[in-house]
């Protein structure tokens, strides 16, 4: 973090200092809201979560160094006081993102993809200057606020994840980091729960462009009507990316190799480059094509951006995250999260890795309910599990209650003997199926919304024999 003293972390947050001998003390190391992570010269945030409360654990972190604790309430040692932890945060990380006066901040929203474009982006401008990018998906009014803070006096970009749980919410974010580039990946089913309609996630969504100044620079998808419409939106210069030939940064002569990895040719303004990506699923190439886009505009020529895309692996854990084990079985965790849309994407790239022919190899998809998804939450899971069938994956396990259900219906109604799916009720009851069936040679998809939990399946595989992890992200 940019250092400041006690005095400044006061008057930024508009708090006051508590039990605090020496004002002029500096906050030279990071902010942090689990007391495990401080380090001498830290400043602990006492957030109160729904199980913890952050000011009990106030002293323990004073006691490992830290130099004050940002608080609601005295808590018996230096404090700042605020009436509010998280939006003292945010107010914080104002502060020192305005200082930081070269770096340019880039903020990126989508339905599907944020995390593995955010960290190509990362990878990709690693290449020309420090970077600080949001870890996994830390990107809510905790998380965004913390990662800014990461900012340091010789930082040149700052890459920030902007999720959204409704209206508003993104335009806050971007009152506390004012972005000079906005990504804008996607516009699909995700959270429809919340916003009612794919027309209201636009509108959302499109709160990113509409905090870029003139100066700024807007960077949507000319594949998805949705997006590029958000160009009406801003006053900012708009760079299209995808596989249309009105965008600016887009792919030609895609293809995967037998891996199901794509490779394509980069097309640009400024020239062309060879593209042959680590990742897994022809849905790469479109967060590829953005976070080109995105460091382009940063400095990074066409061939430097090209080279890092073929070279840029996994930075975040449960996405297309592959093993395979000695005997030869593939298991693909991406149980980090699930929405429609990239549980297609999921699903395509699992029969892409399968195969075809008489070389195919037997495919599993072990799925778990989608969530927020609202009325259409059972429409949605019955169009994946037909989905499953029409891709010729071998088997869908479905697992889980009355979502999962209708995703299983939807498979055996689809499917033409009714030998395509199978429902169990839970994480065990998957493991202990697929233990008993999966064999050498077989590929396993596991993939949930998160507070599923279904990363354990793949967890079990792995440890019923040591692999090797292929780096690769979605």
């Amino acid at each position: 973090m940019i250092p400041l003293t006690l005095a400044e972390v006061a008057q930024a947050t508009g708090g006051t200092l508590s039990d605090t001998p020496d004002p002029s003390l500096p906050v030279a190391g990071p902010v942090v809201h689990d007391s495990r992570q401080v380090v001498p010269g830290a400043l602990f945030a006492a957030v109160v979560g729904e199980r913890v409360d952050g000011h009990d654990y106030a002293a323990g972190a004073v006691a490992r160094g830290a130099v004050a604790v940002l608080a609601s309430r005295p808590v018996g040692v230096p404090a700042v006081i605020v009436d509010d932890v998280v939006g003292a945060l945010g107010r914080l990380a104002h502060e020192v993102t305005a200082r930081a006066v070269d770096t340019t901040v880039i903020g990126l929203t989508g339905s599907a993809g944020k995390t593995s474009t955010k960290d190509l982006i990362a990878q990709l401008l690693g290449r020309i200057g420090s970077t600080v990018y949001t870890e996994g998906s830390f990107n809510n009014e905790i998380g965004l606020p913390l990662t800014a803070l990461r900012v340091a006096a010789d930082t040149r970009f700052l890459v920030l994840e902007m999720g959204a749980r409704g209206k508003g919410h993104i335009a806050e974010l971007t009152r506390i980091t004012p972005p000079r580039i906005g990504l804008v990946l996607n516009v699909g089913a995700a959270h429809l729960g919340e916003f009612g309609s794919r027309e209201g996630t636009a509108e959302a969504k499109g709160e990113l462009v509409e905090a870029l100044s003139a100066e700024g620079v807007a960077v949507l998808n000319a594949d998805d009507p949705l997006v590029s419409a958000m160009a009406s939106r801003t006053k900012a210069r708009v760079v299209y990316f995808g596989e249309s030939e009105r965008a600016d940064v887009r792919a030609t002569d895609i293809r995967l190799d037998p891996a199901g990895r794509p490779a394509f040719t980069l097309l640009t303004p400024a020239g062309s480059a060879p593209v042959a990506l680590r990742l897994y699923g022809e849905h790469q190439v479109s967060n590829a094509l953005a976070a080109a886009a995105v460091a382009i505009e940063c400095g990074l020529d066409v061939a430097g951006a090209a080279a890092a895309l073929s070279e840029a692996g996994n930075l975040s854990r449960w996405r297309m995250e592959l093993t395979e084990r000695p005997d030869g079985v593939t298991v693909i965790n991406d149980a980090y999260n699930a929405n429609p849309d990239s549980m297609r994407a999921a699903l395509r790239a699992l029969a892409a890795i399968g195969g075809r022919g008489p070389e195919a190899r037997r495919t599993w998809a072990v799925l778990g309910e989608m969530r927020e998804l609202g009325e259409d939450s059972l429409d949605e899971h019955d169009a994946v599990g037909r989905l499953a069938v029409r891709l010729n994956i071998s088997t869908l396990v479905a697992v889980g209650g009355r979502e999962a259900a209708c995703m299983e219906l939807g498979a055996r109604n689809e499917g033409s003997w009714g030998e395509e799916s199978v429902l169990v009720s839970d994480a065990d009851a998957a493991i202990g199926l697929l233990r008993e069936q999966v064999g050498p040679g077989d590929v396993v998809l596991v993939k949930a919304s998160r507070s599923v939990g279904l990363e354990r399946v793949a967890e079990a595989l792995l440890a019923d024999a040591a692999g090797t992890v292929d780096g690769a992200s979605s």
